[in-house]
Parts: structure tokens; C-alpha cells; sequence
């Protein structure tokens, strides 16, 4: 046994060594610089405030219009060219002219450009010398699935000092993306080579999904086999504890038993990132129990926009619950909420977010008893943000699914059942120490990962020597190891 367990980890670590050192140095580059994403703040920050004089229709006719069925929301931004309605459901967009509802959609790329200038401009950038590169279906930077809606995406490079570019959605004519060139480089050789995330692969997601489950699996075999290894090479001498191994090897053998519980959570928590509902639930809600929450929403409730401030840049109208919603934003932080009452009523008293008792009402048409709903607390060990920062997330408790539902829009950010519930600790937890006790303590927690890190980074750095001299000595180019040596 233990000479077959030897071999496992001696082949197994050849071919693996040098991932072992790509992702802890890596996992170090990704505490610090995440990979691109869309930021709410930044997305408001480049909005106008709308000039509701062209607005002539209505959120009912635009709907009616857009022919999209079972539509769950409305948007009114201002772009470039003029006020645009945004009609969505789960799988697409449309946008329409709020002046005479025909289609909005981006098919100039001199309108794209000039989009991207009037949002840069807003957001503070330079965007005296912007130009269009590019109008491509995905690039290494917007390869997941949460911008297939709006693909084509149109590439402005900014030209500025920072290098930034603009993604700008060919569906909607918003700015979906912003990247600068210090995030594009380091994320090269962090999260690119973490996840081995090449666009020529990555556009191929059910292959690059089997490559990296496989890979993980193994690299976790071999992680496997190395700890008993280790732990079964440890000799005594003089009543100290000593290896067996000389120079270099015993450097691996000695970190490997030190970094031994980390190495194996880490390679472990990896493995299980790449899971996607095989062995654990996929915390996404079912379509079912969302549209359940949002109910169908009544859009000829949504009367003209006639009551609406001047100041504002977005409007947003929602179902939730069996109502309409409208949802005002304006320049300065501004969060209004009113619940449209039709018949060319006036709507509920303003507020800034939904309220508990609205959250109880939604969960009534789901099909199974739920607890009264309450505010998820940021300590709270099941946590999870909202779209916009400062709106308070809803915890709706319905027997073993748990429902996170975001207090501004009423948008249902996850389930959790008990499977969900363990993988958070066995991912999230291991894979980047995200315990309350840690993330209560940002400093404290950057210093392991910086600390554990590294050292694995050390001691995969001594499996490479281990393992180029091996493959040296398989090759006649070096004397022949003896049978000890990892």
C-alpha cells in the first residue's frame, strides 16, 4: 500500500506541481485585485437625470410593446440619444425609445461611442481621445453568462491614463463594464490563471467546466496521497521527530506536514468551487418560487410618469408580492419606493425600501409555511450583499429553504437549503477564510491568506525541484534517485 501510495503522489505531483504553485500564487494576486465586474455605484454614477419632457408613453405601453411575455420589470434611464424604456425578464432585454417606443438597440457603432463618452465624462474620465475597438461577442473580460443579454458588446478605449475601456451593450445602450489597464494586467496572472480562464477556453463552457472539475479532483488526490505519505515518513530520532529526505525534499517533506491542513482545505475548498449542483445545491432560487415572490405584476398599474422628480436619472418599476412597485433614484443617493395603486390613483407614501410585513405577504404564495421575514445583519453567517450597497436584505425562512430577497427591488438573491448552507462553509469558508470572526477583522484575515499562502506557495516551489530532478534522473540526465526520495 504504502509503495502504491508513493508512486500516486510521486506521478501525480509531476504533473502537478507547477498548478500546486500557479494557484496559492495566484489565490494571493485575487485577495487583492478581484476580476472585473459590474459595480452598481459606478453604473449610477455615469447615469443622467432623465429629461421627461420626450418621455410621451408610458411603462404599460412600453411593455405592451416590447412583446416580451411574462415581462418582471421596467426601467426608464437616459441615454445619449434620448429617454429609453428597458423591459426585461430572466432570459432577455429590450429597449425602446420612451419618445415613440421603437427599438432602441444599439446599431450605430458612432452612437455606441458617443454613449460610452457621455458616461465616462459623468464618472470623471477622460474621454477626449475615445475610440471604438471592438465589437465582438465576448473577450476575456466579459465571458460570463450575466452579459449574454446584451452581447454584442461594443469596446471603447478611453485612451486615458489609467487605460480604461468601456463595454457597452449593443441590446440596452448602457455601460455594462468598466476595466482599467493595472486591473487587466494583474488579473493575468491572478484570477485568469487561477481559474485557467483563457478566452479560447472559457468560451466553451461545459468543456473548460469538465477540464478544471477533473483537474481539481486530481490535484486533490495527489494533495491526498502526499499527506498520508508524509505523515507515515515522519521518523523519530533522539526523542525529536525527524524526515527521512536530504536537502531540497526534506524542505517539501517538513512544509508539507507544516501547511498539511491548509493544503488539503484549500485544494479541497477549490475542488468544490467547480461543484455546480453535482454534489451540492446550486443556492440559485427556482424559477418557480421567484416568480411565485414577484407574482404577475400589473404594469396598467403603472400610471403615466406624472409624479416623478426632476432630478431623477433612473425609474424602475417591479412586481413583488402581487403589487406594482416604482422605484425612483436620483443623482445624489436618493432612494425613493412607492407602490402604484392604478386607476390613475395615487400611489403608497414614499419610502425608501420594502418593508417586512410586504416580504411576509409575497412568501404567502409560496407553496409551503414561512416565518415572519426579517433583515439579514452584515455578521450574520449566511450573509450576502445587496445589488446596491446600504439596501437591507430580507431573510424569508420557509421550512429547510431559506430565501435572500434585496429590500430595494425585491430581487431574490438566493436560496439556501441545508446543502447550500454547508457548501458556503465548505467552500467560501475554506477557500478564502470568509468566517464572521475574520471578516469582522480585514486585516487579520488578509495576513493568513498573505501568510498561508505564501507558505504554500513555498512549499509547492520545493515539489518543482523534487520533481524536475526526478524527471532528470528518469531521463538518465542526473544519478538515479533512491526509492525514499518523494
Amino acid at each position: 500500500m504504502m509503495r502504491a501510495l508513493v508512486l500516486l503522489h510521486r506521478w501525480l505531483g509531476i504533473a502537478f506541481c507547477l498548478l500546486f504553485a500557479l494557484w496559492f500564487g495566484s489565490g494571493l494576486v485575487m485577495h487583492f485585485v478581484p476580476y472585473p465586474a459590474p459595480v452598481e455605484a459606478e453604473r449610477l454614477a455615469g447615469l443622467a437625470p432623465i429629461d421627461f419632457s420626450r418621455v410621451r408613453r408610458g411603462p404599460a405601453d412600453a411593455v405592451a410593446a416590447s412583446a416580451i411575455g411574462h415581462a418582471d420589470r421596467v426601467r426608464l434611464i437616459e441615454r445619449a440619444d434620448g429617454p429609453v424604456y428597458l423591459i426585461s425578464n430572466e432570459a432577455r432585454v429590450v429597449a425602446l425609445h420612451a419618445a415613440d417606443l421603437s427599438g432602441a438597440a444599439l446599431g450605430a457603432p458612432a452612437l455606441a461611442l458617443a454613449v460610452a463618452a457621455d458616461v465616462a465624462r459623468r464618472r470623471g474620465f477622460d474621454a477626449a481621445a475615445a475610440r471604438l475597438e471592438s465589437l465582438s461577442r465576448a473577450d476575456q473580460w466579459t465571458l460570463a453568462d450575466g452579459f449574454d443579454r446584451h452581447r454584442p458588446l461594443y469596446r471603447i478605449a478611453l485612451n486615458d491614463r489609467a487605460g480604461t475601456e468601456l463595454y457597452v451593450s449593443s441590446a440596452t445602450g448602457e455601460v455594462v463594464l468598466a476595466t482599467a489597464r493595472r486591473q487587466r494586467a494583474w488579473n493575468y496572472v491572478g484570477s485568469v490563471a487561477h481559474w485557467i480562464y483563457p478566452t479560447a477556453l472559457r468560451e466553451h463552457p461545459a468543456a473548460w467546466s469538465a477540464l478544471l472539475y477533473w483537474l481539481s479532483l486530481a490535484a486533490l488526490i495527489a494533495a491526498v496521497a502526499g499527506a498520508i505519505v508524509g505523515v507515515l515518513r515522519i521518523g523519530a530520532e533522539g526523542g525529536r521527530l525527524v524526515s527521512p529526505y536530504r536537502g531540497v525534499a526534506a524542505w517539501h517533506h517538513i512544509l508539507g506536514l507544516a501547511c498539511m491542513l491548509f493544503v488539503l482545505s484549500f485544494i479541497f475548498s477549490g475542488f468544490l468551487s467547480m461543484d455546480d449542483g453535482r454534489l451540492f445545491s446550486s443556492g440559485k432560487p427556482a424559477a418557480a418560487d421567484a416568480a411565485a415572490l414577484a407574482g404577475s405584476p400589473q404594469w396598467q398599474a403603472a400610471p403615466p410618469l406624472n409624479r416623478v422628480g426632476a432630478a431623477t436619472i433612473e425609474v424602475e418599476w417591479f412586481g413583488f408580492g402581487g403589487q406594482t412597485f416604482r422605484r425612483e433614484r436620483g443623482g445624489a443617493g436618493e432612494r425613493l419606493l412607492f407602490a402604484e395603486s392604478g386607476e390613475g390613483g395615487e400611489p403608497t407614501a414614499a419610502r425608501s425600501f420594502l418593508r417586512p410585513d410586504q416580504i411576509d405577504a409575497a412568501g404567502r404564495a409560496l407553496a409551503r409555511p414561512c416565518k415572519p421575514a426579517f433583515a439579514v445583519e452584515p455578521s450574520d453567517d449566511y450573509a450576502i450583499a445587496p445589488i446596491d450597497p446600504g439596501a437591507p436584505v430580507f431573510r424569508l425562512v420557509c421550512g429547510d429553504d431559506w430565501f435572500d430577497i434585496d429590500g430595494e427591488n425585491g430581487a431574490v438573491l438566493d436560496r439556501l437549503d441545508s446543502s447550500a448552507r454547508a457548501y458556503r462553509w465548505l467552500y467560501r469558508g475554506l477557500h478564502t477564510l470568509d468566517f464572521p470572526a475574520l471578516t469582522a477583522r480585514p486585516a487579520l484575515r488578509t495576513a493568513l491568506i498573505v501568510g498561508l499562502c505564501g507558505a504554500g506557495l513555498i512549499f509547492s516551489l520545493t515539489g518543482i525541484v523534487v520533481a524536475w530532478r526526478r524527471v532528470l534522473a528518469i531521463f538518465g540526465a542526473t544519478p538515479r534517485l533512491p526509492d525514499v526520495m518523494l
